[in-house]
């Protein structure tokens, strides 16, 4: 800053030559008297060391030169006065630099320093520089503090010492310094000031941290003015930092800032708000005074697939709790976002359930890849390759598949990929929406891990997968209160292809979110877990239409509750998909459901949809622990059969071996068949026999037998064919009929009346 420059401000005394009237014999104000014909004053015309100059003989004991106009003295500026002096006979005084205050009226302001320091003339002909700044800031280096009541200055000096000696005076010199106190007066510094080049190729980091470090002892902000600087070192930033220029750094060096740790910080450092995130990453999981980085609003334009590990690249196993919060990622269109699709011959024995060996080309394999091919479930990744066996390591074992075949691989490309992790835990997202376009996908997790979280989250029209598990960095995974928005809204269910997510191990919680039109919305492996709360929408806009799944348990005792959802259009399906042998042996067979509380809608469906499926992948199984209970059951625009439906395209279940089934307490609206365990059934007999037949009439879930009645009540006289009165109790034959739907009633005699009978599809335990 120069106001000389920049305002055009007169500071430069008038030289000599241009009149001694203007120079005062006393303080330079008004009327005072002046050197104008002075005989102590004569004007030299050709010094040898100064040109023109003053030559003035000191004949007082201050004698006092003064310029007669106003220097102005402006708030936060710092002028230097300067005056070069030299002795050439007789007494030798001392010299300083010298003003006389002005302020509002003309007056004089007291009580300021208007003097500087004195320096002493020692030997003829020798030049002395005497000078002094004027600033109205308490500033060190500052001789005359004045703060801001002077407004004007009349600049000069004094002679002091003994009198007699005559010197000569070169002109008067008034420059403004403020530049030099401007560190200081602004509230940051340059890193320029301390070396730094910005030329994109000296190593600025040391001179970044020298600036840093005067910043944070001073509590200023650090301030990077225009240019690129190169930082070819760890740093950290302990100021807060504003960026006029740009950084780059090697990949593998981090740029931790402190006090700005934030996305806005990061994108204006690197000049990319992708880049400024995969930065601000790198400094979350490496600096331990990091623990949530801030996206500030932020819109991150996304060209690729970001790849979280290779944006730390010195971590691949991290486990303290981090958050990424509040801000957008949008995909932008462009050829990195397809999908990499591979196929291979491979074998696959039930003995090692999640490998495929001897694989043709493993190195092609992305780890990451959906595996499909025969035998093959749904939602099957590759966790892991190893280059060396030629093995593949799935997610989960297939249902079929034994022997060789050539599987196709098919790596979806997503926003955020973190695959290139060995374990990832904490890790939580909190407020961001992945607006995926069509283009992209969502989130790939970690192989390994724990305790994902997606709070307050919008996965919106992913191409493929919102949320994708290729291992067990699902385990505990906690996703509340977000939105699942479909990119085939307009599609129909059976044409769609994106699941919102899936889940491979124990422990995931999802809890209040809402979810439109995927194919299907979890696909979840593992058990304990827990579902409430949701919105799930899986309908379309055709009439009688096909609908399937909405969540798919695919594994058989789940130890799973599904609790005050709202499920509309979609089916809970409940399968065994997931096992290597998926036929029925010695292990726990389907278990451990409680479906309770919940509302099922459904509209212009096919009249076969269900909303409960069991589909068995082999032979054998049944159901052996399952609550039902509280759930709300409609149809609107049609009809359906029943609630509930074994899928056969495997095969069937056993019906003899079900057991702690309870359906009850349920409500049913438009539903042709409704469906109860155990059912409550009225009976009335009025022709006597001696055996009476009750039909459960379908009302038994899932195709179950009439294998136990819980009680048999009369409402009526039991009585014989002429109306006498009978007291003895039939004994009760199950499994009876064809279907094995009906029970019998044993009297001693051919007996009338009506009857009250609890009927069970299992054995209670």
């Amino acid at each position: 800053m120069n106001k000389a420059i920049t305002d055009g401000l007169v500071l430069m005394p008038a030289p000599f030559a241009a009149g001694l009237n203007q120079w005062s014999k006393g303080d330079g104000t008004a009327g005072s008297a002046t050197y104008q014909g002075a005989p102590e004053a004569a004007l030299v015309a050709t010094d040898q060391d100064f040109g023109g100059c003053l030559e003035l003989q000191k004949l007082q004991p201050t004698t006092k030169l003064r310029y007669m106009a106003q220097t102005p003295i402006l708030p936060g500026c710092y002028l230097r006065i300067t005056a070069r002096v030299k002795a050439v006979s007789g007494n030798l005084p001392q010299v300083r630099i010298a003003a006389w205050a002005g302020g509002a009226g003309d007056q004089h302001v007291t009580g300021l320093v208007e003097t500087g320091s004195s320096v002493s003339l020692t030997t003829y002909g020798e030049v002395v520089t005497a000078e002094a700044i004027i600033g109205s800031g308490w500033k060190a280096g500052v001789d005359m503090r004045w703060g801001t009541q002077a407004l004007y200055a009349h600049v000069g000096l004094d002679l002091t010492g003994p009198n007699g000696g005559v010197v000569r005076i070169d002109d008067l010199v008034v420059e403004d310094v403020t530049s030099a106190f401007l560190r200081d007066m602004m509230d940051w510094v340059d890193v320029r000031d301390y070396g730094a080049r910005g030329d994109g190729t000296t190593n600025d980091a040391p001179a970044f941290a020298a600036a840093d470090a005067a910043a944070a002892a001073s509590g200023r902000q650090l301030f990077v003015s225009r240019g690129s600087y190169f930082l070819d070192d760890d740093l950290t930033l302990e100021a807060p930092a504003r960026f006029e220029g740009t950084v780059t750094m090697p990949a593998h060096r981090r740029l931790s800032m402190t006090r700005s740790f934030d996305l806005p910080s990061y994108a204006a450092a690197f000049a990319s708000e992708e880049l400024g995130f995969r930065k601000a990453f790198q400094a979350l999981l490496n600096f331990a005074d990091h623990e949530a980085l801030d996206l500030g609003g932020r819109r991150i334009e996304v060209t690729a697939p970001i790849d979280m590990q290779a944006a730390v690249a010195n971590k691949t196993v991290f486990s303290t709790r981090r958050v990424i919060r509040n801000g957008q990622f949008n995909a932008v269109a462009g050829p990195a976002w397809m999908p990499t699709v591979v196929t291979s011959q491979a074998s696959y024995s039930p003995t090692n359930p999640k490998a495929l060996t001897g694989v043709a080309n493993a190195a092609n394999v992305p780890v990451g890849s959906l595996v499909s091919g025969a035998g093959v479930g749904r939602e099957v990744y590759v966790t892991a390759v190893n280059l060396g066996t030629g093995t593949i390591t799935l997610s989960q074992p297939l249902h079929g598949g034994a022997g060789t075949q050539v599987f196709t691989f098919t790596r979806f490309k997503y926003l955020l990929d973190f695959a290139g992790f060995v374990q990832l835990d904490k890790m939580n997202f909190d407020d961001v929406e992945f607006q995926c376009n069509g283009i992209a996908s969502g989130i790939l997790l970690a192989p390994a891990g724990e305790v994902f979280q997606l709070r307050d989250c919008y996965i919106t029209r992913p191409r493929h997968r919102g949320l994708t598990s290729i291992g067990t960095g699902c385990q505990g995974m906690l996703v509340d209160r977000c939105h699942f928005l479909s990119d085939e809204m307009s599609a129909r269910w059976q044409d769609r292809i994106s699941i919102g997510m899936n889940v491979n191990a124990n422990d995931v919680k999802l809890r209040d979110n809402r979810v439109a039109r995927f194919r299907h919305f979890a696909v979840l492996g593992g058990a304990n877990h827990l579902l409430t709360g949701n919105h799930i929408y899986n309908g379309d806009d055709e009439t009688q239409g096909l609908r399937g799944a909405g969540v798919v348990l695919a594994t058989t005792n789940v130890l799973t509750t599904v609790t005050g959802n709202y499920i509309d259009n979609a089916a809970l399906e409940w399968t065994n998909e997931y096992e290597a042998d998926p036929v029925f042996s010695t292990r726990y067979s389907f278990g451990g459901l409680t479906v309770q509380g919940n509302t099922f809608l459904c509209g212009n469906v096919a009249p076969w949809f269900a909303w409960l499926v069991v589909k068995p992948y082999g032979a054998g199984h049944f159901i052996h622990g399952l609550n039902v209970s509280g759930n709300v059951f409609k149809a609107i625009a049609g009809t359906v059969d029943r609630i509930d439906k074994v899928d056969t395209t495997f095969a069937l279940l056993d019906p003899a071996r079900m057991r702690n089934i309870t359906f009850e307490g349920n409500i049913f609206n438009a539903v042709t068949q409704i469906c109860a365990n155990p059912v409550t059934l009225d009976h009335d007999q009025a022709t006597a026999q001696a055996v009476w037949t009750v039909g459960t009439a379908e009302y038994l879930p899932f195709g179950g037998w009439a294998r136990n009645v819980e009680a048999v009540t009369a409402r009526s006289p039991i009585t014989g064919p002429a109306g006498e009165r009978r007291s003895d109790m039939p004994w009760v034959a199950t499994q009876q009929g064809a279907n094995k739907t009906d029970v019998a009633l044993n009297w001693l005699a051919a007996s009338k009346g009506k009857v009250t009978l609890r009927v069970r599809m299992d054995n209670p335990n």
